[in-house]
């Protein structure tokens, strides 16, 4: 924006201006964003307005951390159930006031209490997260549903406009995640995705070591990711779905199946139609630092190997118990995912790093001590995932977890489970992102979406 123009547009609050622009911006399909510059930085026309999907345990979470961002405001929630206290007594989580109710409540008494008055009443609750997109006072959209609906509730926001928050992993299928991708540059939206190790500087500094030979070549990586932690045998029945629970809003895209507690919250991380089991969840964190690691955010691995990987033969869930594969890199870098503990270690041809949220070990121990000098590479700073999002709204530059790089993280999950469901070796071409001469595994890169939901 030019500065003679800044005295005109201080005269507009945020909002005006963007509906004036609005015809103007529709010809080219792309929303108007004024600069932050343009507004007084403590105005509330300039603070981000959000509204925020799926009020489970992470949305919750989540939401909660925009609630004390000065910068943002969150106007509305949306969740297929309206209460959690009859939907799901079974599984106890840090934020037991799941549902789309107690998220409203939640947001009005915190604001509530910033406001001499002692109240608010400005926070809306919606069952259909399509009725939140159509609100044009909304900037951006945080998505926390479960993983079979990040990719069509966050295509709908770019289309409408909207910035996005995805929580990990991006997508269900990679077919998915290219789309996503490709509609984000499209309509030209920032989206972040919801793998926080990058705003840790932690993995920044483990990665620009390697990144920089600090432990030389780097050849090896072992992976280790948790085991189940959730588990249901062939006892599980169907149950009557719970008054407030849009249950068949909740399968959304995913084939009918009769309602149980065992299929929601948490839970559906076991199943098949909805998520990937523990490699996307998470793997999609560990993956992602593999990739930043390896210098390889837009593209992956070119073989995987499944090494004896186990699933249930029975029962409700239907991921793998058992995880044991090996990538490998064009650049020769060998990875190796087991289920054991957690964490990632870097193995070069001079030392090594292993690293996880609570650990970080380097041989040689003076590795600690090592400066990243000024013609070295140095990686994206960001030490608040979602400060940088809202930054980056603002400013419109690309985010820390991009939608490509959360793409082509989750991307090495869904290889991985393609690997493990078939048995077999898999060559991948991460530029056609098509399996070669494997027509059984091309298949698996789409999900047939239950009508009437598609991309």
């Amino acid at each position: 924006m030019k500065d003679r123009n800044t005295k005109k547009l201080n005269e507009l609050s945020r909002r005006d201006f963007l509906k004036k622009s609005a015809a103007a911006s529709a010809v080219f399909a792309v929303p108007t964003i004024v600069p932050s510059l343009v507004f007084g930085a403590n105005a509330p026309s300039n603070r981000i307005t959000i509204g925020c999907v799926g009020m489970g345990g992470q949305g919750t979470w989540n939401m909660d951390g925009f609630l004390h961002k000065p910068n943002a405001d969150v106007l509305a929630v949306c969740d297929v159930n309206k209460r959690s206290d009859d939907y799901d007594k079974l599984y106890q989580f840090p934020h037991s006031t799941a549902g789309r109710e107690p998220a409203r409540e939640m947001v009005e008494r915190y604001y509530a209490g910033q406001k001499p008055s002692g109240t608010y009443k400005g926070c809306n609750s919606y069952a259909d997260f399509r009725d939140l997109l159509a609100r044009d006072d909304i900037d951006a959209v945080v998505v926390c549903a479960p993983d079979h609906w990040h990719v069509p509730i966050s295509l709908e926001a770019v289309k409408a406009g909207k910035d996005v928050y995805c929580e990990k992993p991006l997508s269900l299928t990679i077919n998915q995640g290219r789309v996503l991708s490709d509609a984000v540059k499209r309509f030209d939206r920032v989206l972040q995705t919801g793998t926080q190790s990058r705003s840790d500087s932690r993995f920044r500094f483990a990665c620009e070591l390697v990144r920089n030979g600090r432990i030389g070549k780097l050849h090896t990586i072992k992976i280790q990711l948790p085991p189940n932690n959730c588990f249901c045998g062939t006892d599980w029945q169907p149950m009557p779905v719970p008054k407030g629970l849009d249950y068949d809003m909740w399968l959304g895209p995913a084939p009918w199946a009769p309602y149980t507690r065992k299929r929601c919250h948490y839970r559906f991380r076991f199943i098949l139609d909805y998520s990937g089991g523990q490699i996307t969840n998470f793997g999609a964190h560990i993956f992602d630092i593999v990739q930043w690691c390896n210098g390889s955010d837009d593209t992956g691995p070119v073989v995987i190997k499944d090494h004896g990987s186990e699933f249930p033969e029975t029962g409700l869930f239907t991921t793998s118990t058992r995880v044991d594969i090996e990538y490998t890199y064009a650049n020769g870098v060998k990875m190796f995912c087991k289920t054991g503990d957690y964490g990632a270690r870097f193995e070069g041809s001079q030392g090594w790093i292993f690293i996880n949220p609570n650990e970080f070990q380097v041989h040689p121990a003076s590795l600690l001590e090592s400066k990243i000098g000024p013609n070295e590479i140095h990686l994206y700073e960001s030490f608040d995932h979602k400060d940088n999002f809202l930054d980056c709204v603002k400013s419109r530059r690309q985010p820390v977890a991009t939608v490509e790089i959360g793409h082509r993280s989750a991307t090495v999950c869904h290889l991985g489970n393609i690997a493990m469901l078939l048995g077999e070796k898999l060559n991948w071409d991460p530029e056609k992102e098509r399996f070669v001469k494997n027509e059984a595994a091309n298949r698996m890169i789409t999900q047939t979406m239950r009508s009437p939901w598609h991309l």
